[in-house]
């Protein structure tokens, strides 16, 4: 652990030590290509993006393990079917709570105007 450490603070230290070190502005810019940058690359993205991953990444993470279970099923006999289905249940509810919240709801929200109890 302690080599580990020693060789990444040595190298560290080597390219702080033996890097290029420029003070123009234009080594600062990123290339796109040769088109000259415009704005800022401080993009605001909002929080949906955020959410849609996670929920990518849960349920992509069902998938593989109902993958593994495919694999086993034999091996693993009624318990490991009954035990599947509940994790699958599990998920599915998560799901319905997300979407009844309006979690997956990309757009603004729809609603009807109220006609006042006419």
């Amino acid at each position: 652990m302690a080599v580990v450490a020693l060789l990444a603070a040595t190298v560290i230290a080597l390219s702080w030590t033996l890097g290029q070190r420029h003070k123009d502005r234009t080594t600062g810019q990123p290339f796109e290509s040769g088109i000259l940058p415009t704005g800022s690359a401080r993009l605001h993205f909002s929080a949906k993006f955020y959410l849609i991953a996670m929920f990518f990444v849960i349920f992509d993470l069902e998938a593989v393990f109902i993958i593994t279970w495919a694999v086993a099923v034999r091996e693993s006999g009624w318990a490991g079917f009954i035990e599947i289905m509940i994790f699958t249940a599990v998920l599915l509810a998560a799901l319905a709570y997300l979407w009844r919240t309006g979690a997956l709801d990309w757009g603004p929200s729809q609603r009807r105007p109220s006609d006042g109890g006419k």
